[in-house]
């Protein structure tokens, strides 16, 4: 397995949204897609386990298109509480962060929930502006930390004009890559050899990336609770909130495959790791509340 290779992943990682535009590439450059059965395949190439699409009796990956459901009305939950916070610093950047996390469940819930057909143009597309706001999340992730440093005045133009542009490009750039993956309008990301389902700019920008990011966040907040705050209690907050992102991306890649052949392709490891990913934002958010102005428009009791 080279690097940028997702290969592997697509065949061994249940429900995982890159290998639709992966199937899709095979389908549009290969003669006879790949030996890719799209009638009801799930998500992946070659997959070892996956979840059959929905129809004829079958629920499609049920499990976590009910936890991102529930998942999305916690954040919109989150949303309402954060805009609460008039005084807040960062409130509006914080806000925006819940925002792409509130998408990005939609958006999984629709890509992984092997609701449409594989190589559909729809699916792509959704896919595609998936990967998208992953990326821009977690740009606004380390934007938040930096505000958190106030170098500048938050909810300022200087402060917003750069964290919304770099959101824009952040999103601009990985769904067109995404997009280009898929139809190959320029042949740019096109896997050679095939089979590799090689992208480098995609493995780059949706998985090299949020770990560095997420890295620099860490790094960041725990300086400013412990370096400029002198607190400790805050910490424990974004400690478990990472701790609760790690094992996610652990229970996501290691055991989904064989929790997906435990219960005969009902569900996977994504059910739980969305809930872990989601538990991480409200411990988030809790140690957010916790290192900024308490100032409410009435009393939260949160």
């Amino acid at each position: 397995m080279g690097f940028g290779d997702y290969e592997v992943l697509c065949r061994t990682v249940p429900s995982y949204p890159h290998c639709n535009l992966f199937v899709r590439q095979l389908v549009e450059n290969i003669p006879g897609g790949g030996n890719v059965d799209l009638g009801n395949a799930g998500v992946g190439v070659n997959a070892e386990c996956a979840i059959p699409r929905i129809g004829d009796g079958r629920l499609g990956n049920i499990g976590n298109m009910i936890a991102c459901g529930l998942s999305a009305i916690f954040t919109a939950i989150l949303i309402v509480l954060v805009s609460r916070r008039s005084a807040a610093v960062g409130r509006i950047e914080f806000r925006y962060l819940l925002t792409l996390y509130f998408i990005s469940t939609i958006l999984q819930l629709l890509d992984t929930g092997s609701l449409f057909r594989q190589a559909s143009t729809a699916l792509v597309v959704i896919t595609s502006i998936h990967m998208g706001v992953i990326a821009a999340f977690f740009w606004s992730l380390i934007g938040n930390a930096f505000v958190s440093l106030q170098l500048v005045e938050d909810g300022t133009m200087s402060s917003l004009v750069p964290f919304y542009a770099f959101n824009i490009a952040f999103v601009g750039a990985t769904t067109y890559i995404s997009l280009d993956t898929a139809f190959s309008f320029t042949g740019a990301f096109r896997s050679n050899p095939p089979g590799d389902l090689n992208n480098i700019a995609l493995f780059v920008l949706t998985s090299i990336w949020p770990l560095v990011a997420a890295l620099v966040y860490l790094v960041i907040i725990m300086y400013v609770v412990l370096g400029i705050l002198r607190e400790k209690r805050p910490l424990v907050f974004f400690l478990c909130s990472a701790l609760a992102f790690v094992v996610a991306q652990v229970v996501y890649f290691v055991p989904s495959r064989y929790i997906c052949e435990a219960s005969n392709a009902k569900v996977d490891g994504s059910l739980i790791a969305t809930i872990l990913e989601t538990v991480s934002i409200g411990l988030l958010a809790w140690g957010w509340t916790s290192i900024t102005e308490d100032t409410w428009d009435e009393s939260p009791g949160w």
